[in-house]
């Protein structure tokens, strides 16, 4: 696999970013831990994921896909060899600060993106700040 320095960040990521957003609704557990392996056996190192991911679902309350990415971090124990990347920006709830780029929502959406992914730290957060009723 090659690698990369993420921009100025001094991250150093495979070429390749597995992306996570099927991750607990059309990829169940179970897949999801056999791609993330087969993913990092081939050495891949970069994981895209969000707080939102799933919310559009009926049923679902977003979050899903780290909370996977959280339980297979705890039981491979490798959380210093990959770099997870999440994101903020759309609704979690139905108040209206619940959502946006406010310092209280982003600080309530990387505690509990933290909670989820059962981690202490994260290594790239990203703005995700699109979406249908964004002018």
């Amino acid at each position: 696999m090659e690698y990369r320095t993420l921009g100025r960040t001094g991250l150093r990521v495979s070429r390749l970013c597995l992306g996570t957003m099927q991750w607990g609704w059309t990829v169940d557990e179970p897949t999801a831990f056999a791609i993330m392996d087969a993913f990092v056996e081939r050495g891949g190192n970069f994981f895209d994921t969000a707080d939102f991911y799933a919310r559009w679902i009926p049923g679902k309350r977003g979050g899903e896909s780290e909370e996977i990415i959280g339980r297979w971090l705890r039981a491979r124990g490798n959380r210093s060899q990959v770099v997870i990347a999440t994101k903020v920006y759309h609704p979690m709830g139905e108040g209206p600060n619940e959502r946006g780029l406010s310092r209280k929502h982003i600080i309530e959406a990387v505690e509990a993106s933290l909670r989820r992914l059962q981690t202490d730290y994260l290594d790239l957060y990203l703005a995700h700040a699109f979406d249908a009723e964004t002018p």
